[in-house]
């Protein structure tokens, strides 16, 4: 059986929402379609900001104290009008989509503790898109015992099995957090984090230079690599154990948020 799946994402950047259409059976991807854009606010980001930081010490994940409900808000606000412009460009009706995917923005993440938290109401945006939608997909594998992440690896291998290509693949993924999936045949599928990305260095760019991001590397082309350091963070027990079930929510110290300068715990 065929769809249309609208698939919602924001991550670890806080940069905003990415949207996307694909045609699927649920195994593979038979069709892609447009994609779209929302940014985030500076206020929107703001108050994300604040959330990461208040939401290290949540007991329970349904739990919003303080900032995380009008975070909660915001982020569910900010999707329902993804949606609304990218349906709206694209001369799309909703009666033609079959299902939104909507991650949510992570907050919390800490696997080991059976505990990751996505804040942003399903529900809500459901009726304000009025599309059936499904979120909330890591806490199923980490009530389970799993990581919760990555949370791609499926998807890479939908991807990969259209290549029609034999022998294994491995696909890498820079985002905010790096992750890699090793896909050989129909049954072996390994996925991993291998520690962090880009929200490393964004932080790093927006405490120093102010600016979100480093445009096109410009700032690192500039610089050398430290041998030094590299060697040192190269014995971290993260970087060469070999079990692959694994996510950066382990690694240790936790990194800071770059606006408030508070400890945060690890963000996806």
């Amino acid at each position: 059986m065929m769809m249309t799946a609208i698939g919602l994402m924001s991550g670890t950047s806080l940069d905003g929402v990415d949207v996307a259409l694909i045609e699927t059976d649920g195994k593979q991807v038979k069709g892609f379609g447009p994609s779209g854009y929302r940014p985030y606010t500076e206020r929107e980001r703001d108050l994300l900001r604040q959330a990461l930081t208040e939401a290290v010490d949540l007991p329970r994940r349904d739990a919003r104290p303080g900032i995380l409900r009008e975070a909660e808000r915001a982020v569910t606000i900010a999707h329902a009008e993804a949606v609304a412009a990218f349906t709206a460009q694209n001369h799309i009706s909703c009666e033609d989509i079959d299902i939104v995917g909507f991650h949510g923005q992570t907050v919390l993440h800490r696997p080991a503790q059976k505990l990751t938290v996505q804040i942003g109401d399903g529900a809500a945006l459901a009726k304000a898109i009025h599309i059936p939608v499904m979120h909330d997909f890591r806490a199923a594998d980490v009530a389970a015992g799993g990581q919760g992440a990555p949370f791609v690896p499926v998807y890479h291998r939908a991807l990969a099995q259209s290549l029609e290509r034999d022998g294994p693949i491995v696909v890498v993924n820079i985002g905010g957090v790096s992750n890699i999936t090793y896909i050989d045949g129909a049954d072996t599928l390994i996925a991993c984090d291998t520690g962090p990305g880009n929200a490393l260095l964004d932080d790093y760019m927006f405490r120093t230079m102010g600016q979100l991001f480093d445009c096109e590397g410009r700032m690192a082309a500039q610089g050398t690599a430290d041998d030094g350091w590299i060697s040192r963070a190269l014995e971290h027990p993260f970087l060469y154990g070999r079990h692959p079930n694994r996510s950066t929510a382990t690694i240790s110290p936790r990194w800071c948020c770059a606006r408030c300068r508070r400890p945060t715990a690890p963000r996806r």
